[in-house]
């Protein structure tokens, strides 16, 4: 089934989770058992994140340092057809603009096709690390929408050189992010807003927003979108602080804001252990009141934090 189809049948609220192919030498088991511990509270689906390469410097042979493109986190497609094919989870590869050319994202389409999965979610995705601002690749894309046109094209049967394909295959159906307190880059709420009808007229099924910890965000961000004709699901995304320094953190690299008492509360504690205590009772507080408000799925953002979601999860389900 497809995520839009998911969603549109569920009489009650959903519980979904993003997780992060394992670092290139790791093992996929200690992704299985983050896995392992998520199960029994029935997920819709797994996202699996993508990840672009990135320059660092090696030493040389003969003492001088080189620039070579390391992949950290390789793998998406392939860790997806693991947790689809060991779980009979839906998986939900990301499908990224950020280093990556149009053949690559034409190769993955193609390996998903075969593989039987075909749900995405299509992203920009982040700058590279070395980079002032975002940049993409030659050949590649500044924008998702660009990206959400190739798989458009894909789905109705060509490939980027408008040549007919004959692939036996379900087309893909793909969600998209948005961003109740504004992607960082746009100038004001309602230029962002603009965009994210854009890539929904565009042919996204459904959107997962950017974490937040505030709901008042998201349920504001909802009835803008309803009143701009956006009609599909909005999945809110939430996730439980776990260390003191996500005090930071979070705003630094993913823009959001916290509510003052959420402030009050991790500037009291001492050590990582309250402050994850303090996350997971104010995650669980916000999914209260969004399963109250009716919202057709939840997703949590479990890196570094599985043991928080699963509370979370044990408290709300």
């Amino acid at each position: 089934m497809t995520i839009s189809e998911i969603l549109s049948q569920r009489q009650k609220t959903g519980f979904s989770f993003e997780v992060l192919p394992p670092l290139r030498g790791s093992h996929i088991e200690k992704l299985y058992r983050n896995i392992d511990q998520l199960r029994e509270f029935d997920p819709l689906y797994i996202n699996i994140t993508s990840h672009r390469s990135e320059l660092v410097f090696q030493d040389a042979a003969d003492g001088t340092y080189r620039r070579v493109k390391v992949h950290n986190r390789p793998g998406s497609v392939a860790v997806a057809a693991a947790i689809q094919n060991k779980y009979g989870i839906p998986a939900v590869p990301h499908l990224i603009c950020s280093g990556f050319t149009r053949s690559e994202t034409e190769y993955a389409l193609i390996e998903l096709s075969f593989l039987g999965i075909n749900n995405l979610l299509i992203l920009r995705g982040d700058k590279a690390k070395h980079d002032a601002r975002y940049t993409p690749e030659p050949g590649g894309y500044a924008h998702a929408i660009e990206l959400e046109e190739q798989v458009r094209r894909f789905n109705e049967g060509y490939f980027m050189d408008d040549v007919r394909m004959e692939l036996a295959k379900t087309p893909f159906c793909y969600g998209v992010a948005g961003y109740p307190e504004k992607h960082f880059e746009a100038p004001n709420p309602e230029e962002d807003l603009r965009n994210l009808k854009l890539k929904v007229d565009a042919g996204a099924s459904y959107i997962v927003t950017q974490m937040f910890f505030d709901n008042a965000k998201y349920y504001d961000f909802v009835a803008r979108c309803r009143a701009a004709g956006i009609t599909i699901p909005i999945v809110p995304g939430i996730k439980p602080i776990v260390l003191c320094s996500q005090l930071t953190v979070l705003p630094n690299v993913f823009h959001v804001d916290m509510p003052d008492p959420l402030v009050k509360e991790l500037k009291k504690c001492k050590t990582d252990a309250e402050a994850k205590e303090v996350g997971v009772e104010w995650c669980a507080q916000q999914a209260k009141d969004l399963i109250a408000h009716g919202v057709p799925s939840i997703h949590f953002y479990s890196f570094l934090a599985t043991d928080s979601v699963r509370r979370v999860a044990q408290a709300v389900y």
